[in-house]
This record gives structure tokens, sequence and C-alpha cells, in this order.
């Protein structure tokens, strides 16, 4: 994802606020409130999982490169990040 630009990120989650906005009157699973449904349709259109190249103790990330846990919920949630690393 595009890094070097915070705009970038901004934009980005403005776009999917338009696209799925909470309180659709078409949503009916709101049993956790009205960022229930948004939040489920936003990680079905976003990755669950990265593969990142890495040497010398660092991520092979570009000029314009980042990586960002985005979380679709409105409300704060414990969540647990895995990282597998594999290779030599």
């Amino acid at each position: 994802m595009e890094n070097a630009d915070p705009t970038a990120r901004a934009d980005l989650e403005a776009w999917f606020e338009r696209l799925v906005p909470e309180n659709n009157p078409h949503f009916k699973h709101t049993l956790e409130g009205p960022d229930d449904m948004p939040s489920h349709i936003k990680m079905a259109l976003t990755r669950t999982s990265e593969t990142v190249p890495f040497a010398d103790g660092g991520l092979l990330l570009g000029t314009w490169q980042g990586i960002y846990l985005w979380e679709h919920r409105c409300h704060p949630y414990t969540r647990t990040v895995i990282v597998t690393v594999t290779g030599e």
C-alpha cells in the first residue's frame, strides 16, 4: 500500500466509508452495532494476509510501500497478529 503520502491512506479510508456506510437500511446484521455489517463487507474486500520478502533483518519494502493493520470496527477490539517467518 502507498505509504509515502498519508493522504493515500486517508483517501482509501474515506472511499470505503462511502462505499459501505454505517446505518445502511438494507443491512439486517446489526446486532453488535451500526458498524457490524460494514466491517464484515470491508474485511471481505481487503486482504487478511500478506507475504513480504525480507533480508538482512529488514522488510524489503520500496519507498512507496507500507503495511497497514486496518481495523474495520469503530470500537476498539483486541486483535492478535501472527507473523510466520519461512526461510533460512
